[in-house]
């Protein structure tokens, strides 16, 4: 196997109930990969000995989250971190429970793949379904759909394709099959199946191993062209009397959210309209020709032109249209439900915007996937809603920019994060 992704970091997360076997499958792949540390492996050696089990019980590497959901203590999402000699890995593991939704969408917003588990004795689930539908709806572009436990079936190749069929026939039925890369693949956590080693359980199933297709699946923002995106977070004027240099110095810097920007490249600074070109590119002190997208750097412009925290530098080339109404699906993560009455504050890039609630065309039923009429919407809630804004934003449509088609949206008066928008 080749990897065409050297040494780029793959943002993945795993979904499935507390049966399906997904602490067995973190703890799996971080064993068979060699990333526990030596206490820690003795340490659940010696607790699965007490426990009379003859293997290792690897599901006690995520004990910790375990213990939290016993205790009753708000979940949250655990991140862990392992790599290979040829690519680094953060895994997001969600809880799966439906009152966890908001976490489960926390993590999914910057994964580039899903590991949905499917128990291979029980088929495709209403969990199966709802974990499919937001990943669906947060953009992660790379589905892989494990069918676990596969021991438990005898390694049965009938059972395995028809949990196949069924999941391709609903994911056909909400856009997923259409708009996602999907493989499948039937796996043994427990007994470490297709996972790292392909072992002779299944010579029925040629495709790759989870190792191999996490190896081999392309680096976040490298499959497609993406426009140019810099939100401007600080105009640096440095004052400093004793060196004329930084006596005109006038840098805008920032986060290259996505696409590529060169010296000497035809910039627009939105929300204003004016032009310019580029005349240097700073990373610190040291000089750049060229910055690519996740970089921070400091852009310098050959014209002056009044810019402030907020504005969005782009290619002039691929301007966009600011707007000051937005439609987006929004997941409710607050306590207090939304009020169609107050002001919120939106968020949106380093850009912030009063807002008032347009309309709620309909939340959905995160189970079975209807769209419901309602006048409100309360935690874990997941709708289409329209905002009209007292700003104007530079946004593109989720689907073509994760970084400018989301957007947080805060209360006013407390200051908390009280939604988290995906622009339509």
């Amino acid at each position: 196997m080749t990897n065409k992704h050297n040494d780029s970091l793959l943002r993945f997360m795993t979904c499935g109930s507390v049966d399906d076997g997904k602490s067995t499958l973190i703890g799996r792949l971080l064993y068979d990969t060699k990333t526990i540390l030596t206490d820690t492996l003795s340490n659940i050696e010696r607790t699965s000995s007490k426990r009379g089990m003859e293997a290792v019980d690897l599901s006690l590497l995520t004990d910790g989250l375990q213990a939290e959901r016993e205790q009753g203590i708000t979940i949250d999402v655990a991140y862990r971190y392992f790599s290979t000699g040829t690519r680094k890995y953060i895994i997001a593991d969600a809880p799966g429970h439906e009152q966890y939704t908001r976490n489960m969408v926390t993590a999914a917003s910057t994964a580039n793949l899903a590991i949905i588990l499917i128990d291979a004795r029980r088929g495709v689930l209403t969990q199966t379904r709802r974990h499919s539908y937001l990943a669906h709806l947060v953009g992660i572009p790379h589905i892989v759909v494990a069918v676990n436990k596969m021991d438990l079936v005898n390694y049965d190749q009938v059972v395995y394709e028809k949990i196949k069929a069924d999941y391709i026939a609903f994911a056909s039925e909400i856009g997923l099959a259409q708009a996602r890369d999907i493989k499948f693949l039937p796996l043994s956590a427990l007994n470490g199946d297709m996972l790292v080693d392909r072992l002779d359980n299944m010579d029925w199933y040629q495709g790759e191993t989870l190792l191999e297709i996490l190896e081999d699946v392309p680096a976040a923002h490298s499959e497609q062209a993406e426009a140019f995106r810099f939100p401007v977070q600080f105009v640096c004027r440095p004052h400093d009397s004793a060196n004329p240099e930084l006596h005109d110095f006038r840098g805008f810097m920032g986060r290259v959210e996505s696409g590529d920007i060169a010296v000497g490249d035809a910039v627009t600074v939105l929300p204003n309209g004016y032009q310019s070109k580029v005349k240097a590119i700073q990373l610190g002190n040291e000089q750049l020709q060229s910055a690519q997208t996740e970089q921070s750097v400091t852009l310098l412009l050959e014209d002056e032109i009044d810019t402030s925290r907020g504005d969005m530098i782009v290619k002039t080339a691929e301007v966009i249209e600011p707007v000051k109404q937005i439609e987006a699906h929004v997941c409710w993560l607050s306590e207090t439900p939304l009020s169609t009455a107050r002001t919120y504050i939106v968020r949106h890039t380093s850009r912030e915007s009063k807002a008032k609630i347009g309309s709620i065309q309909y939340k959905v039923d995160v189970n079975t996937l209807e769209q419901q009429a309602t006048a409100d919407l309360k935690m874990n809630d997941i709708a289409r809603v329209s905002f009209k804004l007292a700003q104007p934003l530079m946004v593109d449509s989720y689907d073509k920019n994760r970084a400018t088609g989301a957007f947080i949206v805060i209360d006013e008066s407390s200051n908390n994060t009280v939604g988290a928008g995906m622009i339509v």
